[in-house]
């Protein structure tokens, strides 16, 4: 159980926004979270495996603190799913969330470089309609790309984890005139 509990406090869920405060650049949500953008990644189920991949085209608009993310994912498996955030920026760095999948309303906190968002995800039907607790980690890099890192837990016990990159469909044009 001691094992259990110290690798909560210094694993993953152990992160704070705190520990990002000092970062030299920071992450501001409208500058870097805005317009067309794409998203991929990979799922890993509970036996730490690769179950799924992904890319999700991403449109996300602001009017003052108020944004809406609108996201397609394409499966591997040919499944196609949308989701639409509403992102409201709130005092001293702190963010609400909501989208219809989820089960109340998420919260978030940026910080220097990182972004942590806490939220209640109901799964589709076709994956067993379970819901989970996730935690999102979003790291700003140097290049403006941002890291997307989440867990899913139910009952407590990690079932996903997701990895993805966010960037600008600009950015990812110019990598490809450039290869």
């Amino acid at each position: 159980a001691a094992v259990s509990i110290g690798a909560r406090r210094l694993g993953f869920a152990g992160q704070s926004p705190a520990d990002y405060a000092a970062a030299t650049r920071t992450f501001d949500l409208v500058r870097h979270l805005d317009g067309r953008m794409i998203c991929e990644g990979v799922i890993f189920g509970p036996t730490g495996r690769v179950s799924s991949r992904f890319v999700a085209n991403v449109l996300v608009t602001w009017d003052g603190d108020s944004g809406r993310m609108a996201e397609c994912f394409q499966y591997s498996s040919g499944e196609t799913q949308l989701r639409e955030w509403r992102l409201t920026i709130l005092a001293k760095g702190r963010i609400q969330a909501e989208a219809n999948d989820l089960v109340g309303i998420g919260w978030g906190e940026v910080s220097g470089a990182g972004l942590k968002l806490t939220y209640r995800i109901r799964l589709p039907e076709s994956s067993g309609g379970h819901i989970l607790d996730a935690i999102d980690w979003m790291y700003l890099v140097d290049n403006g790309t941002i890291i997307n890192r989440s867990q899913f837990r139910k009952y407590g016990i990690k079932v996903a984890e997701l990895v993805a990159t966010i960037r600008p469909v600009e950015a990812t044009d110019k990598a490809r005139e450039a290869a």
